[in-house]
């Protein structure tokens, strides 16, 4: 049950997109935002609906949130998924 929210929460593209760049250090919503493309508002909304979900963590830095991935699991997991969809797209051979 639990492993099926995360995969349900990370189904959505912005929300692996956030985890995803998360994967590579802390960032605050207006970095995400503009990484992503997506509206401040739109990307606060997935924040908190990762953040209730305890995928990510914020801290307070001043007036702004600055949010990271605490768990290596989910990086992991993100990680080899997303490896997983590189290797389907780009035709490159499978391995363990």
């Amino acid at each position: 049950m639990a492993a099926a929210r995360v995969f349900a929460l990370l189904a959505d593209p912005t929300r692996l997109h956030l985890v995803w760049l998360l994967t590579q250090g802390e960032a605050d919503v207006n970095t995400l935002a503009q990484a992503t493309g997506a509206a401040q508002p739109t990307v606060s909304q997935h924040l908190a609906k990762l953040r209730l979900a305890g995928l990510v963590e914020p801290r307070r830095e001043g007036r702004r949130s600055i949010y990271e991935l605490r768990d290596g699991h989910l990086r992991r997991l993100v990680l080899e998924g997303l490896s997983h969809a590189d290797h389907q797209v780009s035709g490159m051979p499978w391995h363990d």
